[in-house]
């Protein structure tokens, strides 16, 4: 848990911002140090000073700073992107893990058919190295994936995140 600061007569960011008396029992205090003013004000905004309490009295002591880090980045999020918040940014990053499924088959594609197509032996500045087509990396790649980059999307496992209706 993150350390409380010495509170003598500083308010906690949450009191300074609702204008009242910070008490030494504060439920704001331990997490809404009084130098993040912006922290407690984007949280209630998305959410309210009384949702938040609530949620925090409700939640267990150990775990109540992943809270409000999880209510600030919420709320960081949903102001950015009101209609879709976090989940805008999930859907985001599922789309673009997707296309890196697709490249990353794509060029163990067309390796796979380039170490099938060649039978010549691989010469560096050493001497010759072992034929290509024998290196461990292609072992079984040229079963493994489709020869036409068009069948790639008739697989499911690399679209099965596309059916979102969020996906920007």
């Amino acid at each position: 848990m993150r350390s409380h600061e010495p509170r003598s007569s500083s308010s906690c960011a949450a009191c300074k911002f609702l204008k009242r008396r910070c008490s030494p029992n504060c439920i704001f205090a331990p997490y809404f140090r009084s130098d993040e003013p912006k922290k407690f004000a984007k949280v209630h905004k998305v959410f309210g000073a009384s949702n938040v309490s609530k949620i925090l009295i409700e939640v267990p002591e150990q775990q109540r700073e992943d809270t409000v880090n999880s209510l600030a980045y919420e709320a960081e999020a949903r102001l950015r992107d009101p209609v879709y918040g976090c989940i805008g940014a999930i859907a985001l990053l599922q789309r673009k893990m997707i296309e890196l499924q697709v490249d990353l088959a794509l060029a163990r594609a067309r390796l796979a058919r380039y170490a099938a197509n060649s039978s010549s032996t691989i010469f560096s500045d050493r001497g010759a190295i072992e034929p290509f087509c024998e290196l461990p990396v292609c072992a079984g790649f040229i079963d493994s994936f489709p020869q036409n980059p068009s069948d790639l999307a008739q697989d499911g496992a690399i679209n099965e995140f596309t059916h979102f209706p969020y996906i920007l």
